[in-house]
């Protein structure tokens, strides 16, 4: 007798933050149902629709972005936006028939869960923040499952629909551990020098980026390697700042696709506080300085970082300082092994490996 075939939907995006767990649980759903059919719903423009399909799925874009916070055109075509998606995902939902959709946030999620209750497919919320977003409070108590990542969450949720489960990540980021010299060969750096690894977001983080290349010159001369993830916008700044630095020392990069190779090289990790970095800087183990953004939702990623600093698991810089500090910080505790030690052994306490695996457990208790 043949295995039944498993549909499911897939639906957010946004940033990287949404995507890679996204790509994670579908990723694990195959790893355990290889002939599972797994369609993605994002929103069109958004990166989703680039790198779902770079990591071999199928994915259709909703007519939908999020409300600005001043008044402009994107708002007056929002209701109308919001109406035309549900339309859309309906009949996605329709024609595909997927056993279960899982929602991971973004423009695109709201859309497509509503329409799913609406036709009493079985749902589950994957909620990666520390304080939940928008559209899945919104809908919490139409959906059957709620995965979350903190167990603070709560006050957000329904008790009996949450399970905490952590934050999925990518396989190679939990193997990242061990790969030092093949990091070092793949970014063509001196393995003899500590390296110091900058991520600000898919998106970038003008804070960090700044920062950093105010102090590229101390870093260089005080015999570190760097390896600088800028985001898009400010990748030409970036490669022209450090034209003519040595290239056994200095690397720019407007986007790195392996992560596990990045974290592997670092002795010290400087980023954003997003939800997903924080769940692989527990898995890769690395003592790192938190710069949370102050341009999210409820100031979301300060908390994300204070749930780490109250552990001693990280070190927190404000935004407003990072200019001033930040690199004065850096520098102070990679001279600093018995600090970066502790912080190592704190953070990968934190870190929860299998969370891809509980949340397709999850997925399937609602299918069955």
């Amino acid at each position: 007798m043949q295995d039944k075939i498993y549909k499911f939907i897939i639906s957010g995006g946004g940033t990287g933050g949404h995507i890679y767990p996204a790509i994670a649980i579908a990723n694990e759903i195959k790893r355990l149902h290889p002939n599972a059919e797994i369609l993605f719903v994002g929103a069109k423009g958004r990166m989703e629709m680039t790198r779902v399909p770079e990591a071999g799925f199928k994915i259709i874009g909703l007519w939908i972005s999020g409300l600005q916070r001043r008044l402009t055109v994107d708002n007056l075509s929002f209701p109308l936006k919001v109406i035309s998606s549900i339309k859309t995902a309906s009949k996605i939902i329709k024609e595909f028939k997927p056993d279960a959709v899982v929602g991971v946030g973004g423009y695109a999620s709201g859309p497509t869960l509503y329409a799913a209750t609406k036709q009493h497919i079985p749902t589950l919320i994957q909620e990666q923040n520390s304080h939940a977003g928008i559209t899945n409070k919104l809908l919490a108590n139409k959906v059957d499952k709620v995965c979350v990542a903190y167990d603070t969450m709560y006050k957000f949720f329904p008790a009996s629909k949450l399970e905490v489960t952590g934050n999925p990540v990518r396989r190679d980021i939990v193997d990242s551990v061990g790969k030092r010299e093949e990091a070092m060969g793949f970014f063509g750096l001196n393995p003899e020098r500590k390296t110091f690894l900058v991520i600000g977001g898919s998106l970038g983080a003008r804070t960090l980026n700044q920062s950093t290349q105010a102090a590229l010159h101390k870093i260089q001369e005080a015999g570190y390697n760097l390896i600088w993830q800028t985001g898009k916008t400010y990748f030409p700044l970036a490669e022209e700042a450090v034209n003519g630095l040595p290239q056994d020392q200095i690397k720019a990069f407007e986007f790195l696709k392996r992560m596990d190779l990045a974290y592997a090289a670092a002795d010290v990790v400087i980023s954003r506080a997003g939800a997903l970095s924080i769940s692989e800087l527990c898995l890769a183990k690395k003592p790192s300085i938190l710069v949370p953004s102050p341009n999210v939702a409820e100031d979301h990623q300060t908390k994300n970082a204070m749930a780490l600093v109250q552990k001693d698991a990280a070190i927190l810089v404000k935004d407003a300082e990072a200019a001033q500090t930040l690199w004065d910080m850096a520098l102070a505790l990679v001279k600093d092994t018995e600090k970066q030690k502790q912080l190592s052994q704190n953070i990968a306490a934190l870190g929860k490996p299998f969370a891809a695996e509980t949340i397709v457990q999850e997925l399937f208790k609602l299918v069955k």
